[in-house]
């Protein structure tokens, strides 16, 4: 009996430190964030830095490599270009994270809102090793 519950949890474990499946919820969130920058292009575009030209363009332009990393990420013969694609992205798009506190504090201060923002930015690198991880990349 024990040993059948020491097994499950092994396996269980194993299964959750699998890149593979960490490929396929990552592809999935990547495609579904894609979608949404087609979908709700004006949420996008707010937080774009000003210095940037042409907000909804490379709104869609994001949302399309968004949504083809995530399914490059889900497929072995895509799978470590899609991976180096997305951690690109991932850095590429820091700087609309950046705004998106600045306008969000310069608007409301420190409010709950504001700090989880400011707590998301160096979750944007926590997401760039899972991406580099579930990649199974290796330098």
């Amino acid at each position: 009996m024990i040993f059948s519950k020491l097994t499950l949890s092994l396996i269980t474990l194993s299964t959750i430190l699998d890149p593979e499946i960490h490929r396929y919820v990552i592809g999935s969130l990547f495609i579904l964030a894609g979608i949404l920058h087609f979908v709700k292009p004006a949420f996008f575009m707010k937080i774009m830095p000003d210095y940037l030209p042409w907000h909804k363009p490379l709104v869609l332009i994001s949302g399309f490599f968004e949504i083809a990393g995530g399914i490059g990420i889900m497929i072995s013969s895509f799978q470590i270009l899609a991976t180096w694609g997305l951690i690109l992205l991932l850095l590429a798009v820091f700087p609309a994270n950046i705004t998106m506190f600045q306008k969000a504090h310069h608007k409301h201060d420190f409010t709950l809102y504001t700090w989880l923002l400011l707590l998301r930015l160096p979750f944007q690198f926590v997401l760039i090793w899972w991406v580099y991880w579930a990649g199974a990349l290796s330098l």
